[in-house]
């Protein structure tokens, strides 16, 4: 369930290069903290990135998360490259709106 809300979430117009990479960011760690503790994280990455390919072409935040779960299944692993947004502002209620 919590999948399908991350993958919703990331099918919006970023509007920036930044921006995209900063929401694939986001969503592949809100969907890292939304795995069960039991859970094997290949089966799970790998349920989750044959789902979410079906959106990379048309999505290009999605694309940066399919691309975060590839690199995180590679062998020898290694580690991602991945960081919080730096905080700034970013246009408020008027701008969420518009990206509607």
């Amino acid at each position: 369930m919590l999948f399908e809300l991350t993958l919703t979430q990331l099918q919006v117009d970023p509007g920036s290069a930044e921006r995209t990479r900063e929401l694939g960011q986001l969503g592949y760690m809100q969907w890292l903290g939304g795995l069960p503790s039991q859970a094997s994280y290949e089966a799970e990455a790998v349920k989750a990135y044959l789902v979410a390919m079906d959106f990379a072409e048309t999505d290009p935040a999605v694309a940066v998360f399919c691309g975060l779960i590839r690199d995180s299944l590679r062998r020898p692993l290694q580690p991602l490259d991945l960081a919080l947004p730096k905080p700034r502002r970013r246009g408020g209620a008027r701008e969420r709106r518009r990206g509607l």
